[in-house]
């Protein structure tokens, strides 16, 4: 099952970790990212810093059965580097459920929405359209804080 899906720019680092890993009690996390999926290097990173019994699947967003990950019994977390890699996700059959809003770098023409998202028009727009399609889009760094919707 998918307990949450969450852009993260950082994808795995301690927040992940140390907070939303033993919050949602997850049993496998899926870095959904095209460029992660091809880095030797950051494919050995994460699955050492992560706990030896949570699995750590890392694959291109357009390579994995969202629809199979939702319907196991496998406490899940899926994680995505951005906004456009959510929206093909989706487009891929990534289903309804709680679209987490982490961390996304600050940039060019990118608004802070709170201290850890920056979003520009694009981002705004794809994630208003995915919450119109059905996806509750929450700002939420860390389980203690509070959510807020965009």
């Amino acid at each position: 099952m998918i307990s949450l899906s969450r852009i993260d720019s950082r994808l795995i680092h301690g927040q992940v970790i140390e907070a939303w890993l033993p919050h949602l009690r997850i049993q496998r996390v899926v870095v959904a990212d095209d460029t992660a999926a091809k880095d030797d290097f950051a494919r050995a990173a994460y699955e050492l810093a992560m706990p030896e019994d949570v699995e750590v699947v890392l694959a291109p967003v357009d390579k994995l059965d969202f629809s199979a990950l939702a319907s196991d019994s496998v406490r899940t977390l899926v994680l995505f580097r951005d906004v456009p890699a959510a929206v093909a996700a989706r487009a891929h059959g990534l289903p309804d459920g709680t679209l987490n809003l982490g961390n996304v770098h600050a940039g060019p023409g990118r608004v802070a929405v709170s201290r850890s998202v920056f979003l520009d028009d694009a981002d705004t727009a794809a994630l208003r359209h995915l919450a119109e399609g059905g996806m509750r889009v929450q700002l939420q760094s860390v389980p203690s804080e509070s959510q807020r919707a965009l």
